[in-house]
């Protein structure tokens, strides 16, 4: 049973993990204050719980905006490659559909079981701004119900210095496409 709490151990140490990332990587967080973000980390344990998920598949999350209107810190994969959760088809139905070579899992119900939510696309181009990601891997994101409804998803990439975003069948799956996602504390 997983009852998403850290050890004390656990949070110490991932605290100081997220603290020298932060700090390092200052430029994506301009303004804000460390020690009132791990107030809030420690008030919600749950949330660190889905930080340390991320960060233990290598996303490397961080700071990328602060919500002031809902008072939340946003947190980003800011992983220079895509996470290592990868190899997954799309959703639950892509997975079910598959007839031969399924992966072991999909994205929607990983980034659940997370406890965190895919990037959609408008969020992965914010990203972007932010340094150069996915160079030599891509990233499923959030694909809106309407391309969903036809069988298709949709994943992102930086090629070329520019940012692509591209469609494949939603139960397709590659060694080099994980996704990134997002948390709000």
């Amino acid at each position: 049973m997983n009852n998403k709490k850290l050890t004390h151990t656990q949070s110490e140490a991932l605290l100081k993990v997220l603290k020298n990332r932060f700090e390092k990587n200052i430029s994506r967080h301009k303004g804000l204050i460390w020690d009132k973000i791990q107030a809030k980390l420690e008030k919600n344990p749950e949330k660190l719980w889905s930080l340390h998920k991320m960060e233990e598949t290598e996303g490397e999350p961080d700071i990328v905006s602060y919500d002031k209107k809902n008072d939340e810190y946003i947190f980003f994969d800011c992983s220079p490659e895509s996470p290592k959760r990868r190899s997954l088809c799309y959703d639950y139905p892509a997975w079910e559909a598959r007839k031969a070579n399924k992966p072991e899992s999909n994205v929607i119900d990983t980034a659940s079981e997370m406890g965190i939510e895919l990037l959609n696309e408008e969020q992965y181009r914010q990203l972007q701004e932010l340094g150069k990601f996915d160079l030599k891997t891509s990233s499923w994101i959030k694909t809106p119900a309407t391309i969903r409804e036809l069988g298709g998803a949709i994943f992102c990439d930086r090629r070329y210095n520019t940012v692509f975003t591209y469609h494949n069948g939603a139960d397709s799956y590659y060694a080099a496409r994980g996704f990134r996602g997002f948390l709000k504390v």
